[in-house]
C-alpha cells in the first residue's frame, strides 16, 4: 500500500514539474519578435568564379575561406552598391574582416555579418557577444544577405556617415579612412586592414560593375523604415554620444569628462583646431 502511495506521489510531482516547464517556454517563445525576412533570390554573377580562380593562379596562398566568401557574397555587396552608393569593395572587404571571412562565432550563430548591435531600435531576434563589453546585444538575422541589407541601411540612415557619400564609389581608400573617422571601429589599424583586403584580393574590381550590367533586385527585407530613422535623429542617432558644449568648457575637459583625448574628439568631429563654441554638438566616440 505504501509502494502504492509513493508511486502516485511521485508521478503527480512530475506530471507537475513538466507542465511548469512547458509554460515557462510557451511564455518565453511569446517574447521572441521575428523579422519576416524575404528569402533571397539568386542574383547575376559579377564574374566573381573568374576573379578568385586568376587570384589562384597568381598566388596559390590566398586564404581559400577568404576567396570561398567572395564567390558567395560579391553579387549581394555589388546590389548594395547600385541601391545606395558604397563600394561593393568596402561591404565585402567589412564583411570578411567582421565575420572572420564568414566563419566567427556571431557570423555562425546569427548571419550578423558586419558587427551590427541591437541598438534602441531594433525589433528582432537577437545574441549576446562579448565584444568591447562583455554580454553585448547583436541583431540575429535569418539570412546573412539581410545582414547585408542592414549594414547599408545602417550607413545610409546615420547622420555621422553622410560624408562618405561625398566619395566616389571607386574611391574605396577615402571610405576606409572615413568609416573608421566616423566612429564604426575602435582599432586604429581597421582603415589599413580594409584597403589590405581589398587590394590583396582586387575587390575594386567589383566596383567597376555597371548597373546595366546588373539587375538589381529590391525584394530583401527592409530592415529599417524611414519613420525609425527620424527617431533616431530625434534621440541623437541612436547610442552614439553627443555632447553640447557648454560655457566654460575646452576641447580637453570635454576629453577627460568622457575619459578619451581631444585627438580623438577632432578626429571624429572633423576639426582643423581646438576651436569649440557654445552650442556645437560634438560626437564623444
Amino acid at each position: 500500500m505504501k509502494l502504492k502511495f509513493f508511486l502516485y506521489c511521485f508521478f503527480l510531482l512530475l506530471t507537475v514539474s513538466c507542465g511548469s516547464r512547458k509554460n515557462v517556454n510557451k511564455s518565453n517563445k511569446k517574447l521572441e519578435v521575428v523579422l519576416n525576412e524575404s528569402k533571397p533570390k539568386k542574383l547575376p554573377s559579377v564574374n566573381q568564379e573568374k576573379l578568385t580562380k586568376a587570384l589562384v593562379r597568381s598566388n596559390p596562398k590566398l586564404n581559400k575561406y577568404t576567396l570561398a566568401y567572395i564567390k558567395k557574397y560579391a553579387p549581394i555587396a555589388v546590389q548594395e552598391m547600385h541601391l545606395n552608393r558604397i563600394p561593393a569593395s568596402i561591404t565585402l572587404a567589412q564583411g570578411i574582416l567582421e565575420s572572420g571571412k564568414g566563419r566567427s562565432e556571431l557570423a555562425l550563430k546569427s548571419n550578423n555579418h558586419f558587427g551590427i548591435k541591437c541598438h534602441t531600435q531594433w525589433k528582432g531576434e537577437r545574441v549576446y557577444h562579448d565584444d568591447d563589453e562583455k554580454g553585448e546585444c547583436f541583431r540575429k538575422y535569418q539570412f546573412v544577405e539581410t545582414s547585408y541589407v542592414d549594414h547599408s541601411a545602417f550607413l545610409t540612415k546615420r547622420k555621422r556617415y553622410a560624408f562618405l557619400f561625398s566619395y566616389g564609389v571607386k574611391d574605396y581608400k577615402k571610405w576606409a579612412r572615413g568609416l573608421k573617422k566616423a566612429g564604426y571601429a575602435t582599432d586604429k589599424q581597421y582603415p589599413d586592414k580594409l584597403i589590405k583586403i581589398i587590394e590583396n584580393y582586387k575587390l575594386y574590381q567589383f566596383d567597376n560593375v555597371k548597373k546595366k550590367d546588373f539587375k538589381v533586385s529590391k525584394t530583401f527585407t527592409k530592415t529599417y523604415t524611414d519613420e525609425e530613422a527620424k527617431e533616431d535623429v530625434a534621440s541623437k542617432y541612436l547610442d552614439e554620444k553627443y555632447y553640447e558644449v557648454k560655457k566654460g568648457d575646452t576641447l580637453y575637459s570635454i576629453a577627460r569628462k568622457f575619459k578619451t583625448s581631444a585627438d580623438v574628439i577632432k578626429e571624429i568631429n572633423d576639426l582643423n583646431n581646438n576651436t569649440i563654441s557654445i552650442g556645437q554638438k560634438l560626437l564623444t566616440r
